[in-house]
């Protein structure tokens, strides 16, 4: 099967990745690899160039000065990702050796376009619902049979689209060859986007309350929040270990305790406790959006972020329950963590899925195009309902009958 998956193009498909979105995408690429697929890849420049795989690069623009100098005019990098993903769907619509179009981008354009194309599109979901993307995913919708087929990363993540459409569940997967079981150590860990969403300073609380030393690791995507909120905290056992690649995390994470997982926005996913679930460590999350999908009771501990009246707890109040529940967590399996993580988070399980999502989509696909436009069955009957009011009015015995009831116009019912 040739798939052609759509990245999202903020961010090259390279070590040390950006996010948990960019390690996802370029692990499900080498997983159909694996499998003999044909595969292309729309991705950003300095994606690292896997084996077996051709890349379509996106499209410079390069406005003329009467368009750069008029007042419509958007941020630059804004106008060049919408060429590209615009460059990229008007080719796709050209080609016929595509069997699915796979597209894990945050933009609109390859949702809203997908019906335009020779090959069914698949949209995995990995956020909730943003303006740009439920407005082209409404407009695909209104193509009966031409839409995009979707899938979710977690139960959260589907019912916060259920208003829209019903998609099917597709976790995410590790690469568990990569994420491999650790000893353990002495110290906790934390790994992810230094932003204030993922609140790494709740962790710095936990860990500190525990009386437990916290190694910190990942991208330093806010410099504002790790200057004046994050980086004070540092010392006294709370150390910073930097942007790391897949090997150095995931030695690092295994040789550690336990994982904290401390987000303030509710998670589509939680790929980082996957991770450390892979590499035998158990973890201690806040019970915000897909993590209680993640992190089972036999593997680690959910803190709840609301008390029974459902008032949010505040980050004391949090960091006090994190603490508290640490112990526990410390005292569970870590080949049962890892266990787990084969049975449900490898990428070997998420290839399989997928592999039949795009089964079902080619077949849906090929069925859609040999149907006459309009509704499928609906369109159909309208077609032998013609015909057979030309068939009366062609014989005499017939005039005068012309109205056909439903099971008249379907034999056999």
């Amino acid at each position: 099967m040739h798939v052609v998956v759509v990245a999202h193009a903020r961010h090259p498909l390279a070590e040390p990745f950006a996010g948990g979105l960019e390690s996802l995408t370029a692990h499900l690429v080498s997983g159909l690899v694996g499998r003999g697929h044909r595969v292309s890849v729309f991705a950003a420049p300095g994606s690292q160039e896997l084996p077996g795989v051709d890349y379509l690069w996106p499209q410079t623009l390069q406005l003329s000065a009467a368009a750069q100098a008029d007042v419509s005019m958007p941020e630059p990098g804004w106008m060049q990702q919408h060429h590209a993903y615009l460059s990229l769907m008007m080719d796709l619509a050209q080609r016929t050796d595509v069997d699915v179009v796979h597209t894990h981008a945050l933009h609109h354009l390859p949702v809203a376009m997908a019906p335009l194309l020779p090959a069914p599109t698949v949209l995995s979901l990995h956020t909730p619902p943003t303006p740009w993307l439920e407005s082209a995913l409404r407009a695909a919708q209104g193509i009966p049979g031409r839409q995009p087929v979707v899938t979710a990363v977690s139960r959260h993540t589907a019912r916060a689209w259920s208003d829209l459409v019903r998609p099917q569940l597709v976790p995410n997967g590790i690469d568990t060859r990569e994420w491999r079981p650790g000893p353990g150590g002495p110290a906790l860990v934390w790994s992810g986007r230094i932003t204030p969403e993922k609140a790494p300073h709740l962790a710095v609380g936990i860990a500190r309350r525990a009386g437990l030393p916290l190694v910190l690791a990942g991208p330093l995507s806010d410099e504002t929040y790790a200057r004046e909120v994050l980086w004070p905290l540092l010392g006294e056992g709370i150390t910073y270990a930097g942007h790391l690649c897949t090997a150095d995390l995931a030695s690092l994470v295994g040789r550690s305790a336990a994982a904290l997982v401390t987000p303030v926005w509710d998670e589509p996913f939680g790929l980082v406790a996957a991770e450390a679930l892979a590499c035998g460590t158990p973890v201690l999350a806040l019970d915000r959006g897909g993590l209680g999908e993640v992190v089972g009771e036999q593997v680690g501990r959910l803190v709840p972020v609301q008390d029974r009246t459902g008032r949010p707890l505040t980050e004391q109040e949090l960091v006090r329950s994190g603490a508290a529940l640490l112990g526990e967590v410390l005292q569970l399996s870590r080949p049962l963590a890892r266990a787990h993580a084969l049975e449900h988070h490898s990428v070997d399980v998420m290839v399989d899925r997928f592999e039949r999502v795009y089964e079902s989509a080619t077949r849906l696909g090929r069925r859609s195009l040999r149907e006459p436009r309009g509704t499928g069955r609906v369109a159909q009957r309208v077609g032998r309902r013609k015909r057979a009011t030309m068939e009366r009015t062609a014989h005499p015995r017939t005039v005068g009958s012309l109205a056909l009831s439903e099971a008249e116009a379907e034999p056999g019912r």
